[in-house]
């Protein structure tokens, strides 16, 4: 499935290189500039990862990290930094060093703690800098889908002989397998979640191809026609919505 990502930064120009490599792997990425807007988008839709810059254009990273996790504490978020050796020079608001370091000493004992440490212990599931090497980047975005990913290595989705494993990503129809291609496994895997929901083109496009898409609806036609020559006999669940998308109606009990 394609993983949307929310990209929040003060200054994204920075971001460029890193928002342009991502993309050329095939995640979606939607940017903001102020964390009432990440929290607006959350409430709104479904992402699978937030990116926070070390500022954003509202509040410091730090403190939305904080107030994030609050919140949400299961959502992937990995820290983009300035630099990843850079100490903290202040505290920044809603913060102490007891929040970022409760087992160390305080006051003037207390020792300098890097932005790093400090987005680690506010519960960042990574780190990355915007000098570090962008294979390495994007590598280490995977690790972190591939670690907090909400479908189980071994889950397979089931409707009469249609049958879709998540962790081998195949496909069979009969206990027979087919060869699909990556955007008809996604068709299929949003149909078989959504029994009896009509699906329009809009919603399909933005669960298959992502929020940044701007093609015509029609391609969803093209890959569903192609979806249902290989499905054999197991086309008929498939069901047309004139004027609007699809329905995916299982077989009567």
């Amino acid at each position: 499935m394609k993983i949307n990502i929310i990209f929040a930064a003060k200054d994204l120009s920075r971001a460029s290189l890193i928002l342009e490599m991502l993309s050329r792997q095939g995640y979606t990425v939607a940017t903001a500039h102020r964390s009432r807007e990440v929290m607006g988008m959350l409430a709104g839709k479904s992402f699978d990862m937030v990116m926070v810059g070390q500022n954003l254009s509202d509040e410091e990273g730090l403190t939305f990290l904080k107030n994030l996790r609050a919140k949400n504490k299961t959502i992937p978020v990995i820290a983009m930094l300035e630099s990843p050796d850079t100490l903290l020079d202040h505290m920044p608001s809603g913060l102490t060093i007891q929040t970022l370091m409760p087992h160390g000493p305080s006051g003037r004992d207390a020792p300098k703690i890097s932005y790093k440490l400090a987005f680690f212990q506010l519960g960042a599931d990574e780190c990355l800098s915007y000098s570090q090497d962008l294979h390495e980047c994007v590598a280490r975005v995977r690790a972190v889908v591939r670690r907090t990913a909400s479908v189980q290595p071994d889950e397979v989705l089931k409707m009469s002989e249609v049958e879709l494993n998540m962790s081998s990503y195949t496909v069979k129809i009969g206990g027979r397998e087919i060869t699909v291609t990556a955007k008809e496994f996604d068709l299929l895997y949003v149909f078989l979640s959504s029994p009896n929901r009509v699906l329009s083109r809009p919603y399909l496009i933005e669960r298959v191809w992502g929020y940044n898409y701007f093609g015509s609806p029609r391609t969803v036609d093209v890959h569903v026609r192609r979806l249902r020559s290989k499905m054999g006999k197991a086309a008929r669940y498939v069901h047309t919505v004139p004027c609007v998308g699809y329905k995916l109606v299982p077989a009567a009990r």
